[in-house]
């Protein structure tokens, strides 16, 4: 049995953290802390977990955590867990940290992108890229885990096919949309839900600070520099995301797109949280809400000189929590879909004020 702390519980990962750990066999919730006047109980907080979880959560004292769970999840704003990181590595703890703070291994990019100065570029070096189908390997004998980001997440696995087969995009155009939970908790009162209210926007256009994230990550598996046009949009709906990804390539691709179809359900045969649709078929939102899977469609243009690849997330789920217990299971020597394969029934309606 393993114990387990949840830093920073309050926002949406660190709540369905909770969720998915309570039906976690091998796990024991033991130490969770948020920015509190004072010790509440966490079902004062979260009242679906009254009667399910006897424990009180309070202000992080790190001398306190590391005598009190064997693992930890944090679930901090980008920018605070750098803080945090070494002590728990130091006292000889596993962790996975939610936040950016140590997904990119070039320091001066993290600056550059967070406009922060980073506190601790010794362990990035330490992190392991926490994405289960491409590093599955590394993550089983790691003990830090930087869990991906949630759009970084649907678009890498949406292309590493590809660039494994060794296609050269002349140009990849990445049209992600996300729902509102993507932006994490807001006070009720907040103008954020007035422009939210019955609309649609695009937002940090080409600038978004998980582009040098998802431009890390595919280059390492082309094994050269890989530019991509990210252009994200907030959806008047809590959670969900669907990308819809252009690779534009100089040359007709030697594949249909039924072929093409078979290389990803080959990629992807022993990743059972990757699901591969049929020729045809795209993913909606309503199929990964509430569940921990990527799904993927996958099609090529008519002039045979675009491929385009639809894939869709939970963001809170496979693009959070979800993938931070996945990581989890395989570094503890867990089955890696342990606590995972059930669907989590939605709490919708939720806002701010936790």
């Amino acid at each position: 049995m393993v114990r387990v702390g949840i830093i920073g519980v309050r926002g949406y990962t660190g709540e369905e953290l909770i969720r998915i750990l309570l039906r976690h066999p091998q796990v024991k919730i033991s130490y969770l802390t948020a920015r509190l006047d004072k010790p509440v109980p966490i079902a004062e907080i979260f009242p679906q977990f009254k009667g399910r979880l006897d424990l009180y959560c309070d202000n992080l004292n790190l001398t306190k955590a590391v005598q009190s769970a064997d693992l930890f999840f944090l679930a901090l704003p980008h920018t605070n867990s750098m803080d945090v990181v070494p002590v728990l590595l130091r006292g000889g703890k596993k962790v996975i940290d939610l936040s950016a703070d140590y997904r990119l291994n070039d320091w001066e990019l993290y600056e550059a992108w967070y406009k922060v100065k980073h506190k601790d570029k010794a362990n990035i070096k330490k992190a392991i890229y926490g994405l289960p189908e491409i590093n599955g390997l590394k993550i089983e004998k790691a003990d830090f885990i930087a869990n991906p980001g949630c759009y970084p997440t649907a678009a890498i696995l949406a292309l590493a096919p590809l660039l494994k087969e060794k296609l050269s995009p002349r140009e990849i155009i990445i049209d992600a949309k996300s729902g509102y939970s993507g932006a994490g908790r807001k006070p009720a009162d907040d103008p954020f839900w007035l422009e939210l209210k019955d609309n649609f926007k695009a937002y940090k256009v080409d600038a978004h600070q998980h582009t040098p994230e998802i431009e890390q990550e595919l280059s390492k598996l082309a094994k050269k520099k890989i530019k991509v046009t990210f252009v994200p949009h907030l959806l008047p709906i809590e959670r969900g995301i669907l990308e819809t990804i252009y690779m534009k390539v100089s040359h007709q691709p030697p594949a249909t797109s039924h072929q093409l179809i078979n290389i990803y359900k080959k990629y992807y045969k022993d990743k059972p949280l990757v699901r591969i649709k049929n020729e045809g078929e795209f993913p909606c939102l309503r199929d990964v809400q509430g569940t921990s899977f990527c799904d993927i469609g996958v099609k090529i243009s008519t002039d045979q000189k675009t491929i385009i690849i639809i894939s869709a997330i939970d963001n809170l789920l496979k693009g959070a929590s979800a993938q931070a217990v996945q990581n989890m299971n395989l570094l503890c020597g867990f089955k890696e879909t342990e606590g995972l394969l059930r669907n989590l029934p939605l709490n919708k309606g939720r806002r701010g004020g936790v």
